[in-house]
């Protein structure tokens, strides 16, 4: 492991890197496996290991899982646990180091490909937390250097925080996130959004910077844009909204919705937007917890998709279905693990496949 830039001013841009669509074929998925209270306090810990669990097993049916787990006896369990549902323990990997929360999207390494040699690096963006809403972060903010480490990759560290559920690519140039969540003065105040753009370009290797204006009701990062706009190809995205005028998230996602309809891309094209609908609100112990179809993770197995037992659960898989006919579309049961305020997409980095 090095940094890849030590002694050179080029970015991973300027050196060819750049950062992979996710429905590009992946060597393994990266999760953090949660341990302690957290996301999910006392007994809701519990309750959500078993489709913590059913989500490891459904992505190693085409991939590796690699595993952070916060201590060898963590990794027992783990083992025992996954080997309990019938997981081929040969698809799983393990990273032991110690961990302060489960949101591996967030605080996990960004994998780069190189598009000339076809190698592959890590950048290794800061993490706060959130703004710095729930420490301690520190063990959470070491896992990419770990990652990087026990894969022999190259990293580099720009110096400022970013979080993977922030940002959205299409793997043709363009980034798409949220002004309520990356101009937040709780995450660099010292840059404005123009010097947030050069970073986001220099070190993810693309050539523009999208914005929406915010993120859904329930959320505690400010507004991730995977909650609420994803592409599904280089230039069709999925858009949530909210039908219902008296719902909380109707003016947001209609603000968001307007700003995608003028966008144009790298290319001069428009994006086609497919409309995708928020679950009917998903209370739990009277906590609106951020629920979203949009939440979903493309890995090589399918499109794993949370769902709530909400009204709206079969409507949002058969618009999804329709927006992969090529992959096959995995609905999992997360009416625990939302709790935590996040899902599938949320807990997992790709790593992609060279």
């Amino acid at each position: 492991m090095s940094d890849l830039l030590t002694g050179s001013a080029a970015t991973p841009k300027e050196l060819g890197f750049t950062f992979p669509a996710e429905w590009h074929p992946h060597r393994a998925t990266w999760l953090t496996f949660p341990h302690n209270d957290a996301s999910w306090q006392g007994e809701r810990l519990g309750k959500m290991r078993p489709q913590y669990l059913e989500f490891i097993k459904t992505i190693s049916l085409g991939e590796q899982v690699g595993i952070v787990a916060n201590d060898e006896k963590l990794k027992g369990y783990i083992s025992e646990a996954l080997d309990g549902v019938g997981v081929d323990l040969s698809k799983i990997e393990f990273v032991v180091k110690p961990t302060n929360d489960a949101w591996c999207r967030d605080h996990g390494p960004a994998f780069l490909i190189n598009k000339n040699s076809g190698e592959k690096m890590i950048v290794d963006w800061g993490h706060n937390a959130w703004g710095g809403k729930y420490p301690p972060y520190d063990d959470d903010n070491r896992t990419p250097a770990a990652i990087a480490a026990h894969l022999g990759l190259p990293l580099t560290s720009p110096g400022i925080i970013m979080e993977g559920g922030a940002v959205e690519f299409n793997g043709a140039g363009s980034v798409l996130t949220s002004k309520s969540c990356l101009l937040n003065l709780n995450r660099n105040p010292h840059l404005n959004q123009g010097q947030i753009e050069e970073f986001l370009c220099n070190f993810y290797g693309v050539e523009q910077v999208l914005w929406v204006e915010g993120g859904i009701e329930g959320d505690d990062t400010d507004g991730h844009i995977d909650d609420t706009t994803r592409f599904v190809n280089e230039d069709t995205i999925v858009a949530a909204v909210e039908h219902d005028p008296h719902d909380d998230n109707y003016g947001i996602l209609q603000t968001n919705l307007s700003m995608l309809k003028a966008m144009r891309l790298v290319n001069g094209k428009q994006l086609n937007i497919i409309e995708l609908p928020m679950p009917k609100a998903v209370i739990i112990d009277d906590f609106r917890t951020p629920g979203s179809y949009a939440n979903f993770l493309i890995c090589n197995a399918g499109v794993i998709v949370p769902v709530f037992e909400n009204p709206n659960d079969a409507v949002a898989i058969d618009i999804l279905e329709k927006a992969f006919p090529d992959r096959k579309v995995i609905p999992l049961k997360a009416t625990e693990i939302i709790w935590g305020q996040g899902s599938f997409h949320c807990l997992s980095q790709q790593e992609p496949l060279v």
